[in-house]
């Protein structure tokens, strides 16, 4: 096999483990978010149940006008948690195709030095098939002369 091609080999390789690295941490960075977006939505139902209680039991126009402001806040805090979620999502299935692609391309070079491979060993054989036919008909030749 060439040392370029080596080469190549050696640097697809590499650019795959980066990539799969990346994917990793896309991943993890993914999950973290939708955790988080999990328990933002676990308080927000956490608060409207203590907010109904409070309303089953009387309460105030302060403190109704304090839940309702602070439903307001946990709900734009949860939209916003849901565009991080998506953008994360995004980089997750970016990061997945680009390590494909990369898998990909380290899979051509692959085939390509099997095929070198294949070619050199054809190569190898015919010149030792050649060899031995020279030194059978040597060997014909001097016993033909005898």
């Amino acid at each position: 096999m060439t040392s370029a091609l080596e080469t190549l080999i050696e640097l697809s390789q590499e650019r795959m483990d980066e990539a799969a690295k990346k994917l990793g941490e896309a991943l993890a960075s993914s999950q973290a978010q939708e955790q988080k977006l999990e328990l933002l939505d676990q308080y927000r139902n956490e608060y409207i149940g203590r907010f109904r209680v409070s309303i089953e039991n009387g309460i105030g126009p302060d403190a109704w006008s304090n839940y309702s402001a602070f439903l307001g806040k946990l709900d734009a805090a949860i939209e916003e948690q849901q565009l991080i979620v998506q953008q994360a999502q995004s980089n997750v299935s970016a990061g997945r195709q680009l390590w494909v692609d990369e898998r990909n391309r380290k899979k051509a070079f692959d085939t390509l030095a099997v095929r070198q491979e294949k070619i050199a060993e054809k190569r190898q054989f015919k010149m030792e098939q050649k060899a031995t036919d020279e030194y059978s008909a040597k060997l014909f030749r001097r016993h033909a002369e005898q």
